[in-house]
């Protein structure tokens, strides 16, 4: 029996539970949880596709010296993907003209796992995650980061933590390269709109490249996936862009006060964001009915 044969049966296997998950989501009744099985199915079908995509993608994109788009390409990918199987799509509502900036630091909000697909609709060319560069020796991952471009900063020297964004800030300043980082650090899980502490390396990276900070927001979405609740639905989540903010001039010094402004402003917009029509959808449960699957038919509704 062939490797390819094991590999078909499996997906095979695979994608016919899922179809019955979704097909007894209307009958909550029979199996309350069967939108919450079959869209997190879905979504890991999703991943494992884009990322077999996004390699092969690297790999060509790096013969023609493009491998700096790959990130871009896979992202897309994974939000057509997704918006097709789950019908959850991240729809951005206002300053998508900011992503065009280039060089910068964009930053986001972090909610949970499904932030993942916030990357798929935010993504512009030319712009990558972070990492360490010790990942860069695991397999598969780590390779996949490197074919495409992944901005890795040196962390082995503990004793200086700034000397760690050296590199890094040279890379992006050299090769016009978009970084996107999650300030917070963690994945939130809020039932509310509502922001953790800020972490200062996003700040400090930009201040040492001179690039400026674009922050991004996403309207709370509990509604939309409340994971210890199982509830997983169909639905668009708005999402901002604020206007850039210049580091120019500034220094290690101004960081704090760069955290705690940037901060600000953006939980300012997570509140006004999620008290939209739009927002009120995707972060209220109560609003749709047990049962009710077509979150995103109603969203369609806001103009």
């Amino acid at each position: 029996m062939s490797i390819y044969y094991i590999l078909l049966n499996a997906s095979a296997t695979y994608l016919s539970l899922t179809l019955s998950l979704y097909s007894l989501s209307s009958a909550s009744l029979l199996l309350p949880y069967s939108s919450f099985l079959a869209r997190l199915l879905a979504s890991y079908f999703c991943l494992i596709l884009c990322a077999i995509y996004g390699v092969t993608v690297s790999i060509l994109l790096r013969l023609v010296g493009k491998h700096r788009l790959a990130q871009h390409w896979t992202a897309r990918a994974f939000q057509l993907c997704m918006r097709l199987t789950t019908g959850v799509e991240f729809d951005i509502v206002s300053g998508k003209e900011y992503l065009n900036t280039r060089p910068s630091i964009i930053i986001g909000n972090h909610q949970s796992e499904l932030d993942v697909l916030l990357l798929g609709a935010i993504f512009p060319p030319y712009c990558s995650v972070t990492a360490k560069s010790s990942l860069k020796m695991i397999p598969f991952l780590g390779w996949y980061m490197a074919l495409s471009g992944t901005v890795f900063i040196d962390r082995s020297n503990r004793s200086d933590a700034l000397k760690a964004f050296e590199g890094a800030a040279e890379e992006i300043r050299r090769e016009r390269q978009n970084v996107f980082i999650f300030p917070e650090g963690t994945r939130s899980y809020a039932k509310e709109p509502t922001l953790g502490a800020f972490k200062k390396g996003a700040f400090h990276l930009a201040v040492k490249a001179q690039v400026d900070v674009v922050p991004v927001v996403a309207g709370c979405y509990w509604g939309v996936l409340g994971a210890g609740e199982r509830r997983f639905r169909a639905g668009r989540i708005p999402v901002k862009v604020l206007p850039p903010i210049s580091t120019q001039g500034l220094t290690a010094a101004d960081v704090d006060e760069l955290t705690r402004t940037t901060r600000e402003k953006m939980l300012a917009e997570l509140v006004s964001l999620t008290e939209t029509p739009m927002g009120q959808k995707a972060a209220k449960a109560e609003i749709v009915q047990p049962g009710e699957e077509d979150l995103a038919r109603l969203a369609m509704k806001t103009q």
